[in-house]
């Protein structure tokens, strides 16, 4: 497999700077963290989950499936 054309630090980068972390560079976090990566990746990849952890950086795909439940919401039995 290709090296990544980004790096872990640059998404992150991103991601810090917007406040906001797409489903597109989740994807491509992950292909990322697939390949061997240097310690100020690693270093990077934890701050960009603190960030999320604190609420500083909103995750498209977490809101998609809020959004999701809240429209197809689960039936109770009675």
């Amino acid at each position: 497999m290709n090296r990544p054309i980004i790096s872990i630090r640059d998404l992150v980068r991103e991601a810090l700077e917007t406040g906001y972390l797409s489903v597109e560079a989740e994807e491509q976090l992950r292909q990322c963290l697939t390949q061997k990566y240097d310690l100020e990746d690693f270093h990077a990849f934890v701050r960009l989950q603190q960030a999320a952890m604190q609420g500083k950086v909103r995750q498209e795909s977490r809101e998609l499936l809020e959004r999701q439940s809240q429209s197809h919401p689960q039936s109770v039995p009675c």
